[in-house]
């Protein structure tokens, strides 16, 4: 699949087209065998759906798609569910539930960015980009997007993981953290592993990234080496943290998140 973004709609909307219908935080999904798929049709009054908002998000293989957000006791049409964007992670095909990941990332921007903040006067949308644009002042306002560091630190054929007091009980994952306002991201890594787990980092390696709508990050993910130190947790954020063997993992999170592609590039290359 091809997603191309785009601002400008089709001229009109008489063939089908994906929509990625919002009620609340929840997408409405039609599921099926432990597979889940999205609403294709011209116009969603043809599902006796209609919407206080949506806008148009641009195509996939040349088929348009669509945002749309419904009342909050909306009540889906037969054979469709709405389900959180978690729960939907190895359900959607991939790139659909990126789009969906995108779709959910706007709504929350289009949901708390309807006024000016320099004036207070009501935005107006820009019709040449994904930008709103105050009619009184002039200030132009584009979807936040929050970076954060995710690194894989090693130590000879192990890797550390930790427990969140956040995440569900028995998994763990590699360190994240926000970059914060003057901050470099090999300063953010630094920082954030020593706070946490109390260790110094080297080599320090870019590895790749992956947006996380969750509401609206960009995950920007790294590969370090242990330097020095002795494993010492941050009570107010981790809950555990240790060494593991590629052989000796705990509850590790799903495939589509990069903290998972770490973990399975660390396995890779130490079985």
């Amino acid at each position: 699949m091809l997603f191309t973004a785009e601002t400008e709609p089709p001229p009109n909307k008489d063939k089908p087209s994906l929509w990625f219908v919002f009620r609340g935080q929840d997408l409405m999904v039609q599921l099926s065998d432990r597979t889940a798929s999205i609403p294709c049709v011209a116009d969603l009054s043809e599902l006796n759906l209609y919407p206080v908002r949506e806008r148009f998000l641009g195509t996939i293989d040349g088929r348009s798609c669509f945002l749309a957000e419904v009342p909050a006791d909306t009540e889906p049409p037969a054979g469709m569910f709405f389900r959180g964007l978690r729960a939907l992670f190895e359900l959607l095909e991939e790139e659909l539930f990126w789009i969906a990941g995108r779709a959910s990332h706007i709504l929350g921007w289009e949901r708390t960015h309807r006024y000016c903040s320099r004036c207070s006067t009501p935005f107006e949308m820009k019709s040449d980009e994904l930008a709103k644009i105050c009619p009184a002042c002039g200030l132009i306002d584009y979807p936040r997007i929050s970076p954060a560091v995710i690194v894989a630190v090693i130590r000879d054929n192990e890797i550390l993981l930790a427990h969140a007091h956040h995440f569900p009980d028995g998994y763990y994952s590699v360190i994240a953290g926000f970059v914060e306002p003057g901050e470099t991201l090999e300063g953010c890594i630094r920082r954030e592993i020593r706070e946490e787990v109390g260790i110094e980092v080297e080599n320090i390696r870019y590895f790749g990234s992956l947006p996380w709508p969750f509401p609206n990050s960009l995950m920007i993910a790294f590969t370090a080496d242990y330097a020095s130190g002795t494993i010492s947790i941050d009570d107010e954020e981790i809950a555990d943290a240790g060494w593991y063997r590629a052989d000796n993992l705990p509850k590790i999170p799903g495939r589509v998140s990069i903290a998972r592609r770490l973990i399975d590039w660390f396995v890779e290359n130490n079985s």
